[in-house]
């Protein structure tokens, strides 16, 4: 039983941390919809650099690749594989998964 109670108190006394706190008092003007709407803002700037950095990686194949045609249109580049994919017309390449190597090529 003692072993019991002294698991639990070390799962309960685990710190976690919530970010900053910010305390006001109620006498100030505070426009709580402000705020959640600059955090918003914030998240969205910082998702559009994330997805540009990916854009940008992924704007042209390394050299050597070789397209394949099976079981889709895909480019095998030195052991890495990837697809073409349009997006705000232009072609970007993502990478995936290896597939199947008896996948014949355009080449053959």
């Amino acid at each position: 039983m003692f072993i019991l109670a002294a698991a639990m108190t070390c799962t309960v006394s685990v710190s976690t941390e919530a970010g900053q706190v910010v305390v006001r008092k109620s006498s100030e003007a505070f426009n709580a919809f402000a705020v959640r709407d600059q955090v918003l803002r914030e998240h969205e700037w910082r998702e559009a650099l994330r997805m540009q950095q990916q854009i940008n990686i992924l704007q042209s194949l390394p050299v050597g690749c070789i397209p394949m045609v099976r079981p889709y249109a895909y480019y095998s580049c030195g052991g890495n594989f990837y697809r073409p994919y349009q997006y705000q017309n232009k072609e970007l390449y993502i990478q995936i998964d290896p597939l199947d190597s008896e996948s014949p090529s355009l080449h053959k």
